[in-house]
């Protein structure tokens, strides 16, 4: 059994409501392939959910991603669904084929995005190392933020159905 210790998160400098999300372009990574893809790109075409989330294989990730699978909210809603975590395009790969999800996951090795977004998280026990503590955000075509929502400890993990409401809404 692996212990862990709740972290309390210091404060964040994330999009709020009514603010618009940072634009990046990154590898995003399906089951087959990956290629560099904006999220400008991905709201286009209409409302994204965009989830950060810890490495791939991480109990948090791993918990994130089977709960967004088995809601499957991208087929009661028009919305897609994209992660983000500083994994590799490797990795992500596997991780989509073991979890069998059909999300597309950008990587962000330097947390990059994470650190736009006001939300990167420094690892502990890892000098120089940081990832994007969990959160979602609900984005329109534009980029505007409808909902959001980010971790305050670790682990932490969103009010799925606080989410949907969102969708719903």
């Amino acid at each position: 059994m692996v212990d862990f210790e709740v972290v309390e998160l210091p404060p964040s400098d994330h999009p709020e409501v009514g603010e618009t999300a940072p634009d990046f372009t990154r590898p995003l990574v399906d089951a087959e392939l990956w290629e560099d893809v904006s999220l400008s790109d991905i709201t286009d075409d209409g409302r994204t959910l965009l989830v950060f989330h810890g490495m791939d294989g991480a109990f948090p990730a791993t918990y994130v991603w089977n709960e967004l699978r088995d809601r499957a909210w991208d087929d009661e809603h028009d919305v897609r669904i994209v992660g983000v975590s500083i994994s590799t395009p490797y990795e992500h790969k596997t991780f989509i084929e073991e979890r069998g999800m059909e999300y597309r996951l950008f990587s962000d090795p330097a947390n990059d995005v994470g650190k736009s977004y006001g939300i990167e998280h420094e690892l502990d026990g890892m000098e120089g190392i940081s990832e994007p503590r969990p959160a979602i955000f609900l984005l329109d075509e534009d980029r505007t933020v409808e909902y959001a929502w980010v971790a305050t400890e670790w682990p932490d993990f969103p009010d799925y159905d606080e989410v949907e409401q969102a969708l719903e809404d």
